[in-house]
């Protein structure tokens, strides 16, 4: 007897998933999973069920209304009407009570937009995904297989550094829809991320490796999904190796009861190949059904409110956030505020503050006039540059909004801007007589900055109290080598330069400046340092500095830079960086250097030459290359 997929009757029916497996449980039929298979006859039984169930339920109410209401027909209506009453004294108490507060974080904004919405208007929304994994296993190569983008080939030390939100439009098996991935790194030394990654997801989906199996960041995920309530989806990548050994994955999982559903779990395993796209269309397929299981559904009626994914400093553009929207609709010109959730009220924060949407971007860097429910977004027009994991909230009121305008007025006359002074520093460390290690930190996104706290907070000791006086998004600048001066302070860079009178001031000064591109290794350092096992460091040495003022193209040859040499001189094999609006996009060596179409061994100030950078064709005009070297430092 022919047989078809749940998740197809169920759209061939017009209806859930989720109710036409409870009605198969309510018959005693064997189907637990979407993915299980049912015969007609047995699907006709539960569409039968299901059209004469709500027959039954409305038979058996209708007659005790009549029972109930034949007595005392008055005393029942008015008892309702006596309690009612004194309800709405005890709401509108409860909402005058902050008016007498004067601090800004005491500020109660009107409350979340999930106040106003309305049954009728709820919509299915596309599901929010999150892919969790070991460092190596083929998380980053899995959404690059679903993306069709090549994104995992430039990552410093195997290591996705930032999070990132993708819309992709799926056509899997007998399903369609839509799907948002959260990028979210697979390192354990980026945990707050992790966590923060699900605290917007709805399905999880664990990459493990067909070869390895379970790691600790594996285990890791499991914990943080389950945390956050989190169905999860397996995926097992590198089914094409030839040590690839699915079973034993799925024995490891089962001692964390993730059990598969061939198993008589009820976890879904998927085994796929990320590098040679195999398996792709069956796993989205896996998570379009384990949303509609969910029933996920959303107001784009009701303001906007969203979570702050990422957020950072753009050179051009100002402040910039990606903010994945979970309720309402948010639009160009709408007014917002960038707050925490306390309760059903909004506590605005100074990271954000108060903003106006100038500009919405979508994923694939299009400016878009509106994003609704599950939509990743980048949004323009804020104050500063917020915490991730914060919210956007819109404000329809102009008086709240009025309101909050004054009392931020009025907390700035009374409290000091949150810049870091010497006093003030010298305050928060200023306990006694205690060892301290003192800090600053600079990162490309906030995230990152973020990440590396955390990991730095893990490394204290009895000894030695490690104090981060400082932390912020951008290039290390004058500013932080003269604080960390003062303060007699380490400062740390996570993907981030130095610009050059930085450098020179921190020369001129005697402060140590460490540079790293991943976190692992920042760390280590940090820790060894804490237990006097540091191993000699090396810094580097800027020889040279060109900026490159025209590209050819030549062919079985690939690019070469047409270069001024503006300070220093440029070296043959030399190592180098090349910078592109202030961040570093490539580090490596010269493997060609000319002048006049002759081979030199080095360039001097002021003069112009050709050169190719090993392995690298993507440099544009106005690049400029750093030319260093590496010195240790006694």
């Amino acid at each position: 007897m022919a047989k078809k997929k749940i998740s197809q009757i169920a759209k061939e029916m017009g209806i859930s998933s989720k109710k036409l497996i409870e009605a198969f449980h309510k018959l005693k039929i064997s189907a637990k999973k979407v993915s299980d298979y049912v015969t007609n006859k047995e699907a006709d039984k539960a569409l039968d069920f299901l059209t004469s169930a709500p027959k039954k339920k409305v038979v058996k109410p209708a007659r005790p209304k009549p029972v109930k209401t034949a007595g005392p027909k008055v005393k029942k209506k008015a008892k309702p009407r006596a309690p009612a009453k004194p309800k709405i004294p005890r709401e509108v108490k409860v909402a005058p009570a902050p008016k007498p507060v004067s601090k800004l974080e005491e500020v109660v904004a009107p409350p979340t937009p999930a106040v106003g919405i309305s049954a009728r208007n709820l919509k299915p929304r596309p599901p929010i995904v999150t892919v969790m994994g070991h460092v190596d296993h083929g998380k980053t190569t899995l959404l690059d297989a679903i993306r069709q983008t090549n994104v995992a080939g430039g990552e410093a030390g195997q290591i996705t550094q930032h999070i990132g939100a993708y819309e992709v439009d799926v056509k899997a098996g007998n399903t369609s829809g839509k799907i948002v991935f959260l990028d979210t790194p697979g390192h354990e030394a980026f945990t707050a991320m992790r966590a923060r990654g699900t605290r917007v997801t709805d399905i999880v989906v664990l990459v493990v490796g067909a070869d390895d199996g379970v790691m600790p960041q594996t285990i890791e995920a499991i914990n943080h999904a389950r945390a956050a309530q989190v169905p999860i989806v397996v995926a097992i990548n590198k089914i094409d190796r030839e040590t690839a050994n699915p079973e034993q994955v799925k024995q490891q999982l089962s001692n964390y009861n993730l059990i598969p559903e061939d198993w008589g779990g009820e976890t879904i395993f998927s085994p796929i190949s990320a590098l040679k796209k195999e398996g792709i269309d069956h796993l989205l397929e896996m998570i379009l059904l384990q949303a509609e299981m969910l029933e996920l559904k959303a107001d784009p009626t009701v303001p906007a409110r969203g979570t702050v994914i990422e957020a950072r400093l753009d050179k051009h553009m100002g402040p910039v956030a990606t903010v994945v929207i979970k309720e309402g609709t948010l639009r160009v010109g709408d007014t917002f505020i960038i707050g925490t959730q306390d309760g059903e009220s909004i506590v605005p924060t100074g990271s954000g503050g108060i903003g106006k949407v100038r500009a919405l971007l979508n994923d694939r860097s299009l400016r878009v006039k509106e994003a609704g429910p599950s939509t990743p977004i980048e949004v323009l027009g804020l104050e500063n540059v917020p915490q991730a994991g914060e919210i956007l909230y819109v404000i329809t009121d102009k008086k709240i909004l009025k309101e909050i305008e004054e009392k931020k007025k009025l907390t700035h006359l009374i409290a000091p801007p949150k810049r870091l002074t010497l006093e003030d520093l010298y305050k928060q460390v200023k306990e006694g007589e205690v060892k301290e290690l003192k800090i600053v930190i600079k990162g490309d996104v906030q995230g990152s900055v973020e990440a590396i706290t955390k990991g730095l907070e893990k490394t204290t000791s009895e000894e030695v109290k490690l104090q981060i006086i400082h932390k912020g998004v951008g290039e290390i600048n004058e500013a932080d080598i003269m604080l960390a001066s003062a303060s007699n302070t380490i400062v740390i860079g996570f993907n981030v330069i130095i610009n050059p009178n930085a450098r020179k001031l921190a020369q001129y000064e005697e402060v140590d400046v460490r540079l790293y591109k991943v976190i692992y290794d920042l760390l280590s350092d940090v820790k060894k340092a804490l237990e006097g096992m540091l191993p000699p460091k090396f810094e580097e040495v800027i020889m040279g500095r060109v900026e490159v003022t025209t590209i050819f193209q030549v062919s079985k040859v690939g690019t070469i830079a047409g270069c001024r040499v503006t300070d220093g001189k440029v070296t043959r094999d030399a190592r180098v960086k090349l910078l592109r609006k202030e961040v570093v996009i490539y580090e490596g060596k010269i493997s060609s250097l000319k002048r006049f179409k002759e081979d030199a061994k080095e360039v001097e100030k002021g003069f112009e030459c050709g050169l190719m950078l090993d392995n690298f064709n993507d440099i544009k005009e106005g690049d400029v290359i750093e030319i260093y070297g590496m010195q240790q430092v006694k």
